[in-house]
């Protein structure tokens, strides 16, 4: 039987995240861009700036969460992506970029609730 190999993809706040799953049960990466230090000095997460640095950083993530799993994007089976709740702009970027890659590499798109 095949493996099953999931992209998984989180941006419902303030932080970038993939993982790579095998089986549903095997992490093969977690790669997780933190936003803490921008925020900190707001005082809190301020959504246009949240949603920015995502946009600045899900593509390097999602590289190097491939990477390190030492897989190919033919590998993958499936890709998941947050689709709420969570801050609307943030949302939006995980969620093109999700279905960006499974339209590129013509993968079902599966949107959950984190």
């Amino acid at each position: 039987m095949k493996d099953i190999i999931v992209l998984a993809i989180e941006s419902s706040c303030d932080e970038t995240s993939c993982a790579i799953v095998k089986n549903g049960k095997e992490v093969l990466s977690n790669i997780i861009s933190s936003q803490i230090n921008i925020h900190k000095k707001f005082g809190g997460v301020v959504p246009e700036v949240a949603s920015r640095h995502h946009v600045e950083n899900i593509t390097i993530v999602l590289d190097e969460a491939i990477k390190e799993a030492k897989i190919k994007p033919s590998d993958i089976t499936a890709v998941a992506v947050t689709k709420g709740p969570g801050l609307i702009g943030s949302l939006l970027v995980g969620i093109n970029a999700a279905k960006a890659f499974s339209f590129a590499h013509n993968l079902p798109l599966v949107g959950v609730h984190h």
